[in-house]
């Protein structure tokens, strides 16, 4: 008998075809953004914009800065491009699903209309694809017709604005329940506001989007800080569920020789300053160190908080000011978004690859005058776990008059320090949680966002706001919100494809 081939049979299941759509899949929230690409190509822009607001709060933020999980999954990059004579030249380009979002939301968001209309919209909206238990205008429809039984008005406290904080906030407010957030910035939302650069997320952006989650209900007090003006233990007295969505804030070290001293920041702590209008003494030669978008972020910030001091004093001159990016990887390997890298090259920003900071010079008064890095011959091993490997024969020197660290953020827990001594470490800074429920070891404590599952993307950080809303309700009320699904084959009359639509090609988004 010859070689028998064995084949894998597998018997499509009830979720089978859902699947198919793997740009919803791999949204966290379960957008669906076929749904709304397919509006926008058949002109219906309101109803887009109703289709990926329906699971997330914060769309019109997300189609400025997601990470877009999306367009990665797209099936679209995995079609084969050929040329006139039918050979394969290269695998196509994702649908540029963010972009289009930001269009829908430009068209029918807060952007451009009243909270109440934006709000009385979605209510109205009856998607014929619900996004599971995270689509608002399921759950409204469901509380309607009683199938979904609200809370009773319990209060939740929420500690922190960010996209998580907000999130949880907006769905503990759609259940019957009464959330109360507290910031300790001066201005909701988080790193949304403090962290990333307005360039790229206008701040009248995400005062509308929060004002439409405060008219559900949502009561957001700015300038509290627990632990400080007044404890965790406080709030677990007076609200009936408490939920930590402090995110990870504080700029982390290296430890370097020199690292300690003037003119040497974390890269977030400047983001956080320019953005409240106080900017750090920064000097005219600026040396970031990461190769992230969040060390982008800070590089391309510095170039513009120099460009703006010069210009209210004298003409811009050429080499009055410089900024470095110097990172460990290789530019394939920096985990930066293509397009932030660009950018930053067209701007001016000189990159520095494969190079790992050795020690912050300074000088005898105690300024800093350089940086000396040592060559990185390979950051990750084989199994990508991260595991630099140096060359100290080959070392660079890069000078500078200040120094930003964007090498990650970790979360500051001194608010456990009363009130959460029973809230279990797994390590150091991060407390233990049931992944299913986000619950603590401590009753009534849920975590929700980066502290929950590490730095992610921000949808993630609203998928675990959500996830934390939906275990408060089910802790409180008893009652588990179950999703219902009906599976049908819905025929669509008029559907088709663009004319060429195989041939034509993704479209660079204009800046």
């Amino acid at each position: 008998m010859g070689n028998r081939v064995r084949l894998t049979v597998e018997v499509p299941g009830e979720r089978y075809h859902r699947e198919l759509i793997s740009c919803q899949v791999a949204c966290p929230v379960h957008t669906d953004a076929r749904g709304y690409v397919r509006a926008l190509a058949a002109g219906r822009f309101e109803e887009a914009y109703l289709i990926a607001r329906g699971p997330n709060p914060l769309a019109s933020i997300c189609g400025r800065v997601c990470g877009a999980p999306c367009e990665a999954a797209c099936r679209r990059a995995r079609v084969p491009r050929v040329d006139a004579d039918g050979r394969f030249v290269a695998e196509d380009r994702p649908i540029s699903i963010r972009a289009l979002k930001r269009f829908a939301c430009e068209i029918g968001g807060p952007e451009v209309r009243p909270t109440e209309e934006v709000l009385d919209a979605v209510r109205q909206y009856v998607p014929q694809v619900s996004a599971d238990a995270e689509e608002m205008a399921a759950l409204l429809r469901a509380s309607v017709k009683g199938a979904f039984q609200p809370a009773a008005g319990e209060p939740v406290a929420i500690v922190g604005s960010g996209p998580a904080g907000l999130a949880a906030a907006h769905d503990l407010a759609l259940m019957g329940l009464r959330p109360v957030v507290f910031e300790m910035e001066p201005i909701p939302a988080g790193m949304l506001a403090l962290g990333v650069p307005s360039y790229r997320l206008p701040r009248e952006l995400i005062a509308r989007e929060v004002a439409v989650i405060e008219a559900l209900g949502v009561e957001i007090r700015c300038g509290v800080t627990v632990g400080k003006d007044l404890t965790l233990a406080d709030l677990r007295q007076q609200y009936a569920a408490v939920i930590l969505a402090v995110g990870a804030k504080a700029s982390r070290g290296l430890g370097l020789p020199g690292e300690r001293g003037p003119r040497v920041y974390g890269g977030v702590d400047l983001l956080r300053s320019v953005a409240l209008g106080s900017p750090l003494d920064i000097g005219s030669e600026v040396a970031v160190i990461g190769g992230g978008n969040v060390a982008y972020d800070v590089a391309r910030t510095v170039l513009r908080q120099i460009a703006y001091d010069t210009a209210r004093t004298a003409a811009r001159l050429p080499g009055a000011a410089k900024v470095h990016l110097a990172s460990l990887e290789t530019l394939e390997e920096m985990p930066a978004d293509t397009l932030e890298i660009i950018e930053g090259d067209e701007e001016g920003i000189l990159r520095h690859n494969g190079w790992g900071p050795l020690e912050i010079e300074r000088d005898e008064t105690g300024g800093v005058r350089g940086v000396r890095f040592r060559k990185c011959l390979r950051v990750y091993d084989h199994e990508r776990r991260f595991a630099p490997v140096f060359d100290d024969q080959a070392q660079e020197r890069i000078p500078c008059d200040t120094v930003l660290l964007s090498v990650g953020q970790a979360p500051d827990l001194q608010l456990l320090e009363v009130g959460g001594l029973d809230i279990e470490q797994f390590r150091p800074g991060w407390p233990k949680i049931e992944p299913e429920t986000l619950a603590t070891t401590a009753k009534g404590v849920f975590i929700a966002g980066d502290l929950a599952h590490g730095a992610k993307l921000l949808i993630d950080a609203v998928a675990s706001g959500k996830k934390a809303a939906r275990s408060v309700y089910e802790h409180l009320t008893g009652r588990k919100i179950a999703i219902e699904a009906t599976t049908a084959h819905l025929p669509l009359p008029r559907y088709r494809r663009e004319l060429g639509y195989e041939a034509i090609r993704r479209v660079a988004v204009p800046v």
